[in-house]
């Protein structure tokens, strides 16, 4: 070999005398060389992954899921809709006391890192894939923050360098407040709430700014587990967490070792929020129903709305209360009936078993479902959630019995009514009866259409029917004012007679004989008389006389939009019809004859404060306002001297109807202040009797009475309108193409009846009605035709509807009939 190769394999530590150089030149340029491949590899990955993220334009424009609140006429929140309860609030509002617990929980360095701590980013990849568990304890903010809001919980490392690559992103485009203020609101605490200010009213019913040191360790303490440490499924985990953070907390030099100690020393302190829509479940479904037709169910449920209602909640609250007080007097009158559900009996646990009704609030004058304990002669345990009701003797006198285990067995579900708390901490109360028996209650503001108050069932957590809404029920004598407004319309006057005594209608099914509700005759009365004592023959001849035909036509004018079969029966009320439609249409009278149709909403807000589009009142002139002045005279007289006298009591100008139907399926009663019209229903939804004479006055009448007593307590003044006073005006927002009702032709004798129109049936005056109530669904609905386009006005309704003059000055009726004059 050449003395210069030689020379040069020696100056390269090359040849055979170097082997182990050799190896090592070998093993370098393999290693760089695969070095290089994964270099290569994790930039394709990166650019991969990268592809696939989101656009922190779309992050700086990104608008989390929140609640819809709805705000009563007052202004205050009363219910809520929501697929993430959550309320989105300023980095500002959150108090430093929360801010500091978070970040020392979760994030120590979060003020200095940029997004992504390599040595805890390794850390919890490792724990993510290699545990049965969620380890995200040692993930910074913004990391928690990239994950929650973009991507899946999936364990990869794929996913987890997704994380880190978007944390990245995050911090370089905004500030670490905005940062903060995005994670506090986004975050996820349990039992559906997200964020710390719903995570707040949530737990301690208070804004989060009002957060004591405890408090804010308690929530700071969530985020590591929202379930396994819920401090209301696991209190002692949570406690546990809760001091974890408060010693955190202490280590990072936030609070004082006095401060730990004391916050340490405190309960957990859990005030639970009560649950939303509580107060007024049967409205919040009419406005929920409403609000998801008009703006789609994501808007309504995710955007944050402001919805102002036209509900009073301290109105609706008496409605509540006179219903449950209402239905509760009907079932003492009517007796111990037992039949309680044993949940033993069922083959279910008592410790284990929860009702219903145990997810409300408990306060004095509750009612309230329990399961029975223990039971004795003179003393019996109910137990009511976590409380415990101690019923004694006097509790239960009105069941005529006299010892406690001669009626009652342990595992039975009773009905109590919460009388007062004991200082042992267990609840007074007295027991109740809930057998079945429904009431319903609505209440219009009369110049507005605006739905005040509405009740649809004794316990929306038992049954989400509205009976208020969606019940057709018979509505016995309250159908007699469309008979009257009939005649009224063809020239009758209150002075008018009729004769009041047994007759006999000719049928296609042969002659129909009907009875007055007290079995007797009464003779020669005056119409105004024979209204206000609810006398069904002189209505039944009225209708004969004007035809029923046009009865019915005069309640669809009114805003019936139930089906009405073309029998005579109707005109005493064997007509189905929903309490709403009754309401909606007693408020023309004392309107001079106006119907505004009700409404749920005032207006609708986003969560910017911009308002949306509100939907228009539909108005319509229905009588003249002669007409409907005159039929005020019979409403009033009702309430003076008629069936429904206990009202004068009130001592206010007040009008209305009662009804009540075969068999005393069906209580009701429709009345009206200058301002209010209100209407109570009770019955039972299989149509069972209520029982003997149980009357439109005696089993629905007082629950009108308790509420109207509140309704008009501030309006000492009020009048309706006395003959020759000017039009009551309507300034209300409605549809361009509103109805107006056409002038009324004088009535004349009726034709005969068609020979397709319904038979009659000789001695049952009730129109054929199904078992079980309808679904607001199934009912007949006006042509959408027939309804005109929305177009906001402002505009005052004036008279158009003209009474035909009586040809016969005496009678006031076109062709009177012998019974008449």
């Amino acid at each position: 070999m050449p003395d210069w190769q030689r020379a040069l394999r020696r100056a390269t530590l090359n040849g055979p005398d170097y082997p182990s150089r050799r190896i090592a030149r070998r093993v370098t340029f393999y290693a760089l060389l695969g070095l290089s491949a994964v270099f290569g590899a994790l930039c394709g990955l990166m650019l991969v992954y990268s592809i696939d993220l989101p656009q922190m334009d779309d992050l700086a424009r990104y608008r989390p899921n929140t609640t819809t609140e709805l705000l009563d006429v007052h202004g205050k929140p009363f219910g809520s809709f929501a697929l993430e309860r959550r309320v989105v609030l300023p980095y500002s509002e959150f108090p430093d006391v929360l801010k500091q617990a978070i970040i020392s929980i979760e994030d120590k360095s979060f003020e200095s890192n940029w997004g992504v701590n390599l040595v805890r980013a390794v850390g919890a990849a490792y724990r993510d894939l290699h545990s049965n568990g969620r380890a995200q304890g040692a993930s910074t903010l913004t990391m928690q923050l990239a994950r929650n809001l973009f991507l899946s919980s999936e364990k990869t490392y794929g996913r987890k360098l997704q994380e880190v690559f978007l944390s990245v992103q995050i911090e370089r485009r905004f500030t670490k407040q905005q940062i903060f203020e995005l994670y506090a609101n986004q975050i996820y605490l349990g039992h559906g709430t997200y964020g710390f200010e719903a995570g707040s009213e949530y737990f301690f019913n208070k804004k989060v700014h009002d957060l004591t040191l405890p408090e804010a360790a308690l929530l700071a303490a969530l985020p590591k587990g929202p379930e396994a440490y819920s401090p209301i499924k696991f209190p002692d985990r949570a406690l546990k967490r809760r001091n974890l953070v408060l010693s955190e907390m202490l280590a990072d030099g936030k609070i004082t070792k006095r401060q730990e100690e004391a916050a340490e020393a405190a309960p957990l302190g859990l005030h639970l929020e009560p649950p939303a829509n509580s107060v007024a479940p049967y409205f919040v479904e009419e406005v929920r129903k409403q609000l998801e037709k008009q703006f789609g169910v994501e808007e309504v449920h995710g955007a944050g709305l402001k919805v102002y209602t036209t509900l009073d909640l301290d109105l609706q609250q008496v409605a509540n209360k006179a219903i449950l007080d209402g239905t509760a007097t009907y079932e003492r009158r009517r007796g111990w009936k037992g039949r309680l559900p044993n949940v033993v009996l069922d083959g279910a646990d008592i410790e284990s078993y929860r009702h219903p009704d145990w997810v409300q609030p408990i306060d004095i004058g509750s009612y309230v479902h329990g399961v029975v304990t223990a039971v004795s002669a003179k003393r019996v345990t109910v137990k009511v959630g976590a409380r415990l009701v101690v019923l004694t003797p006097q509790d239960w006198r009105w069941t005529q019995n006299t010892d406690g285990d001669s009626f009652l067995r342990t595992g039975d579900v009773v009905y109590v009514k919460v009388q007062s708390f004991a200082g042992d901490g267990t609840l007074n109360a007295s027991l109740e009866q809930d057998s079945g028996a429904q009431a319903s209650m609505m209440a219009v503001d009369n110049s507005t259409g605006e739905v005040l108050a509405m009740v649809g069932g004794r316990d929306f957590g038992l049954s989400q029917f509205n009976r208020a809404t969606q019940a057709q029920r018979q509505v016995g004598s309250s159908f007699k004012p469309y008979v009257y407004t009939t005649a009224i319309e063809g020239g009758a006057k209150p002075t008018d007679f009729i004769v009041d005594g047994p007759t006999t209608f000719p049928t296609p099914n042969g002659p129909y004989t009907p009875h007055n509700y007290e079995g007797d005759y009464k003779g020669t009365m005056s119409l105004l008389n024979a209204f206000a004592e609810s006398r069904n023959i002189p209505a039944l001849k009225l209708a004969d006389r004007y035809g029923i035909r046009k009865v019915i036509d005069t309640a669809h004018r009114f805003g019936v939009t139930s089906n009405i079969p073309v029998f005579l029966p109707v005109a005493i009320g064997s007509a189905d019809i929903t309490l709403a439609e009754q309401v909606s249409a007693y408020s023309v009278f004392p309107n001079d004859g106006i119907r505004i149709e009700p409404r749920y909403i005032r207006k609708v807000t986003q969560a910017d404060g911009l308002p949306l589009d509100a939907a228009p009142s539909q108005v319509s002139e229905v009588i003249s306002v002669d007409t409907a002045r005159t039929m005020m005279q019979f409403l009033q007289a009702v309430v003076r001297y008629g069936t429904g006298a206990s009202a004068s009591q009130l001592k206010h100008p007040l009008g209305g109807k009662t009804g009540t139907t075969n068999d005393f399926t069906d209580a009701w009663f429709i009345g009206f202040s200058p301002s209010i019209t209100c209407g109570t229903w009770i019955g039972f939804d299989d149509r069972e009797s209520l029982g003997e004479k149980e009357t439109g006055a005696r089993a629905a009448l007082p629950m009108w009475m308790d509420f109207m007593r509140a309704a008009i307590a501030t309006k000492p003044d009020e009048a309706f309108p006395t003959t020759g006073a000017p039009k009551k005006k309507l300034d209300v927002p409605m549809s361009a193409s509103t109805n107006v009702a056409k002038p009324v032709q004088p009535l004349v004798p009726k034709q005969e009846q068609s020979p397709e129109a319904p038979s009659l049936e000789r001695s049952k005056p009730a129109a054929p009605a199904s078992a079980a109530p309808v679904p607001a669904e199934e009912k007949p609905k006006m042509p959408e035709a027939s309804r005109p386009a929305p177009q906001v006005l402002a505009i005052r309704v004036k008279p158009s509807v003209m009474s035909a003059k009586s040809t016969n000055e005496r009678s006031g009726v076109s062709n009177p009939p012998p019974d008449i004059y």
